[in-house]
């Protein structure tokens, strides 16, 4: 069975929750992060099954629960500690089992962000009755959100601008510091030890050329420091040892530029699908119906229809989505004519499959109409001719694998063309500078002028220098010709014209390829410490061998059935796109590895359009989380129980029982020496039998209707 994410961030959760104080029953607390990674993975049903009273946030207002235990899984940040503490000074529960999400130490001399300080940390281990109440704390490392079953992001869109805007360098260290951490989450969550490799760009002048090679070595310490203290990492298997690849997204300039026609990264980059804590995309259902409605469909990874269409060719698509549904319906004939005489039973049978056919008919209709919608906008923007183009300039060659000849004339053809949007115009332009290495500056200025793009778009295009890309040259240049970090691979056999506008593969596809075949070049990508041949994976060796033995390493690199996966874990800094998540799931089903990616959020063309035009925005316009308040405990937490009111003083019934109503007033003010105060009343003699005890009853009734205590 294939690995999946997000199954084994649902195993690692229900698991804590389940061996916490055993089968007592126990309250589960979170907090605002801590609730977001757990709703992403596990369902609040699957939680309560587990002897769970009921779920509650620490920054909230809650009951005191002295009786019960309590699970506590929270992120390690300072003012989640002091609710924490709060709540021990308070005693709110009986016994506390504390779980972080992800480490609270900070590695070597990095400016700590999610790690707390000494002193806060000394706090819990410092209180006094923190050994009594406290039955245990460990760390369970989850601190990454399972977006699919081989893709994981730390919904983190700001990381690209942390990372390459000029004004943020005194933020990059203790960002990478922060990265490292969910990237070691990321293997150990998979029970992984792994060899780095990172990427090293030849001749490259961009300051953030070294964030991989500093990002890898926080990495490294950080996984040393783990397996230093936990000898059970990793757990022994029979995998070979896997592989970590850092790498940012300065190594594929072009792959978030280029038109996909798979559905997955089609619908993102043209249709309106909003991105949150959840996937929606707002579509018609039972349209020309008497129960026509529109909703907010959610897009999940329990959607079968989507998780087995997302890489598939629109070409292939609709025909598929038409035969799928025709054999739906075949599948639930009682729903194909509802105007059929239907007997008792039949209508059982209906009601009973109701909800699953309605789900599943909801579920086609969502992905025709999507699918339906791409294809429209296709015709309508003329993406076919953009398509065209752009694959000449994103691979540098044509569909014929030659050197595309006349491709500026091209450009500016398209450029002119008014069904050309300013999105796609500047998608061409970047990708044509990319293409010929830099441009002069007055072709720069021509280029916009003649397409109309607005001065912001300009600086986009000097922006993308930020990220390694050369803007401008001069008109004799003395530089040799700009050489692409791969060579894209000839096709064995004739493309149709479908796939013709699909030929540009991304870097990290071919990156795999290389290092699956032990060709990868260790200039380009070296490892973060000497390269031992004890530790090398079995196709390394197969490499390593392959010339003594005389036989092509491909011949040994097929899938073998039963033979323990590999697995190889990508990591892109500053954003990853659809297709290379395409790209690694395209690899795991070629070879015998599973290659999973990890990334700090998911680029659309136009995000990625956006973020490239935010770089030369004034930082105090980005709303980076760095730049806003610190969070706080709230106040609430920390304000004490109000003081129980003071009972009224007991009415004094013995004394008045003595007086002589005769006497008014003055009497009662009239007190013996000997009598005892009314605030501290004698207690009442016994009565010698029960008649007297009626009879003192029947005089208390009698003051009473006098109106005595008036």
């Amino acid at each position: 069975m294939d690995a999946s994410l997000i199954e084994v961030q649902r195993q690692a959760i229900l698991d804590t929750v389940r061996h916490a104080g055993g089968r007592e029953w126990k309250v589960l607390v979170v907090d605002e992060g801590s609730k977001r990674l757990i709703d992403n993975a596990v369902k609040e049903d699957d939680i309560l099954n587990e002897n769970v009273t009921n779920i509650e946030q620490i920054e909230h207002r809650r009951p005191m629960n002295k009786e019960t235990d309590a699970l506590y899984i929270l992120s390690a940040l300072p003012h989640i500690v002091d609710c924490v503490m709060a709540d021990l000074e308070r005693r709110r529960y009986r016994k506390y089992f504390l779980v972080w999400t992800s480490n609270i130490r900070s590695i070597a001399d990095a400016i700590p962000i999610l790690d707390l300080d000494p002193s806060m940390r000394s706090r819990i281990n410092g209180f006094s009755a923190a050994r009594e109440l406290i039955a245990n704390m460990h760390v369970m490392n989850i601190n990454f959100f399972p977006r699919e079953s081989r893709l994981a992001i730390f919904r983190d869109p700001w990381s690209f601008l942390t990372l390459f805007h000029p004004a943020c360098n005194n933020l990059v260290r203790s960002h990478l510091v922060e990265l490292a951490q969910k990237i070691v989450s990321v293997c150990v969550s998979l029970n992984e030890y792994p060899l780095i490799r990172y990427f090293r760009p030849k001749d490259a002048s961009h300051e953030a050329s070294v964030l991989c090679a500093h990002l890898a070595r926080f990495v490294q310490d950080e996984l040393d420091e783990y397996a230093k203290h936990r000898r059970d990492y990793p757990v022994p298997t029979p995998r070979p040892r896997g592989v970590l690849f850092i790498t940012d997204r300065s190594m594929d300039l072009a792959a978030p530029l280029v038109h996909e026609f798979t559905y997955q990264a089609m619908a993102h980059d043209l249709l309106p699908i909003k991105e949150g804590d959840k996937l929606t995309y707002r579509t018609v259902l039972n349209q020309g119906q008497e129960t026509e409605e529109t909703r907010d469909m959610e897009i999940t990874e329990g959607d079968k229809i989507w998780v087995n269409s997302r890489h598939l060719h629109m070409k292939d698509l609709l025909g598929k989505l038409a035969e799928d549904f025709k054999k739906f319906r075949a599948q639930n004939p009682q729903f194909a004519d509802s105007d059929l005489p239907a007997s008792v039973n039949t209508v059982k049978d209906m009601l009973a499959g109701l909800s699953d056919f309605q789900e599943g008919k909801n579920a086609y209709t969502l992905h025709l109409n999507m699918a339906q919608e791409t294809m429209r906008l296709f015709q309508e923007r003329n993406l076919a001719d953009i398509a065209a183009v752009e694959q000449c300039l994103a691979t540098g060659v044509d569909e014929d694998f030659k050197k595309p000849k006349n491709i500026a004339e091209q450009l500016v053809r398209l450029l002119d063309d008014d069904a050309v949007g300013p999105s796609e115009r500047l998608r061409l332009i970047l990708l044509y500078l990319c293409y010929r290495g830099g441009l002069l500056a007055g072709d720069i200025k021509k280029l916009l002028a003649h397409s109309q793009l607005p001065p912001q778009d300009g600086e986009a295009i000097y922006n993308l220098g930020l990220l390694g890309a050369r803007v401008e040259k001069p008109l004799k240049d003395p530089k040799p010709p700009h050489q692409p970090l791969f060579s894209q691979k000839l096709p064995q056999q004739p493309q149709e014209e479908d796939v013709s506008i699909s030929r540009f593969e991304t870097n990290v596809k071919l990156m795999l390829q290389e290092q699956i075949k032990g060709t990868l070049d260790n200039t380009i990508f070296p490892y973060t410490r000497p390269y031992l041949e004890d530790e090398s994976t079995p196709h390394d060796q197969v490499a390593q061998s392959s010339l003594r033995s005389a036989k092509p390493t491909w011949a040994r690199t097929r899938p073998v059935a039963g033979d323990p996966r590999q697995r190889i874990i990508v990591f892109i800094a500053g954003g990853a796109t659809y297709s290379e998540a395409r790209s690694c799931y395209e690899i795991s089903q070629q070879t015998n590895k599973d290659v999973f990616l990890a990334s700090s959020h998911v680029l659309t063309p136009g995000l990625y359009l956006r973020q490239i035009r935010d770089l030369s925005v004034d930082k105090r316009r980005l709303d980076l989380p760095s730049d806003r308040p610190k969070p706080q405990a709230p106040a609430h937490l920390f304000e004490r129980d109000p003081s129980p009111k003071p009972k009224p003083p007991a009415p004094p019934i013995t004394g008045m029982a003595s007086m002589n109503l005769s006497n008014g007033p003055e009497a009662i003010k009239r007190k013996p020496t000997n009598e005892i105060s009314s605030a501290t009343p004698a207690e009442t003699p016994p009565p010698s039998s029960g008649k007297l005890a009626k009879k003192e009853k029947e005089k208390s009734k009698e003051k009473k209707k006098r109106g005595f205590f008036k």
